[in-house]
């Protein structure tokens, strides 16, 4: 078990962090949707490979187990060998089987003393493991990285650096690791998207003998671009509602806050996201609808809608030995849609 690299190993004795770290997507990062593409690869693509999983499985071990997966797929065992299990514990914490964390929370560490009475014969600490540039290697492009309309893909450090919360000291730790917990909860999750943006609704008013309203959106909670990166939609939306409870047809109004790329990366579409303070307003102006009673005022998140049209294409196209796969992220990845904000406000009678 000392040597082990399996989650479950290190969760014997870290039984919460071990709990957190199941719950969360770098557990998942060797899903479905990307299994199912990494299949039909050569086994011997390790180069080709190694695109995808330097940040969704980064163990060398995992690397070989996945090139062993390709070329005997039947093979295994019980359970999910270790390239499957994502950005596991051993990819932050274990080098040449030294082990590394932050220091304890009154800041010291082990002695050389007291190390051989301690579990792995002590830890070296680091305090890179309190810095944001800790989460770069999968969350920020080198200047040269792959890049659209002359921004790179991937740009979340930078996005922080540009920010007040980077001059207040206020890391990505901070907010996606709450008292050091292993959470990184994020797009997918309402309480971080309630937390991320501050939402105004300016209630409806009848003139000149339509409905106007506003809704009004600021990125006032997170340290980045709202959303940081390619994958999730936000819709704000506006609509007339029934006394029935049903959306009326013909009133919907919508803002997409989004960087939209074509699916084979091949150019920037449109980019709306929210810079750390910025702000965008739904303006609504329509016609009373007969029948209407209330105007509702919405924000939603598709958090993965990049990878559902990503998931449609590919099985539009024959998927190969991924199929099965493939249409499973697809199904998961369209469940994940969700709204975090929803107001309800009272038409005037006419």
């Amino acid at each position: 078990m000392e040597a082990a690299l399996d989650p479950a190993a290190c969760g014997t004795c870290h039984v919460e962090q071990y709990k957190d770290w199941q719950t969360t997507l770098h557990a998942a990062a060797m899903g479905p949707g990307l299994l199912g593409q990494l299949v039909d690869m050569a086994p011997e693509a390790r180069d080709e490979q190694q695109d995808c999983i330097r940040c969704h499985a980064p163990l060398a071990e995992q690397a070989d187990g996945l090139a062993q997966a390709i070329a005997s797929p039947a093979r295994g065992g019980k359970g999910a060998r270790l390239h499957e299990q994502g950005l596991v514990c051993a990819a932050c914490h274990v080098r040449g089987r030294e082990h590394f964390g932050p220091a304890r929370r009154d800041g010291s560490a082990p002695r050389p003393e007291e190390s051989q009475s301690l579990p792995h014969g002590g830890w070296t600490a680091a305090s890179a493991f309190e810095d944001a540039r800790f989460c770069a290697a999968c969350h920020q492009f080198e200047p040269d990285g792959f890049a659209l309309n002359g921004k790179l893909l991937e740009n979340t450090l930078e996005e922080w650096k540009a920010s007040a919360y980077a001059a207040e000291g206020k890391t990505c730790q901070s907010c996606h690791m709450p008292e050091r917990r292993h959470l990184w909860r994020g797009v997918h999750d309402p309480g971080m998207m309630r937390a991320a943006v501050s939402v105004e609704a300016a209630p409806p008013r009848a003139e000149q003998g339509t409905i106007r309203a506003a809704l009004r959106i600021r990125n006032t909670g997170t340290g980045h671009y709202f959303p940081t990166y390619v994958t999730p939609r936000v819709v704000a939306e506006i609509f007339q509602e029934s006394a029935a409870g049903s959306m009326i047809d013909g009133t919907l109004a919508q803002h997409v806050i989004q960087r939209q790329v074509a699916l084979d990366l091949s150019r920037e579409i449109a980019d709306t996201r929210l810079a750390p303070g910025a702000e965008a307003v739904l303006e609504y102006r329509r016609p009373p609808a007969p029948g209407a009673v209330r105007l509702v005022y919405r924000l939603r998140v598709e958090p993965d809608r990049f990878y559902t049209e990503l998931y449609e294409s590919l099985l539009a196209g024959g998927a190969g030995r991924g199929t099965k796969m493939i249409r499973e992220a697809l199904r998961r990845s369209r469940a994940s849609h969700f709204a975090f904000y929803e107001e309800r406000k009272a038409l005037e009678a006419r």
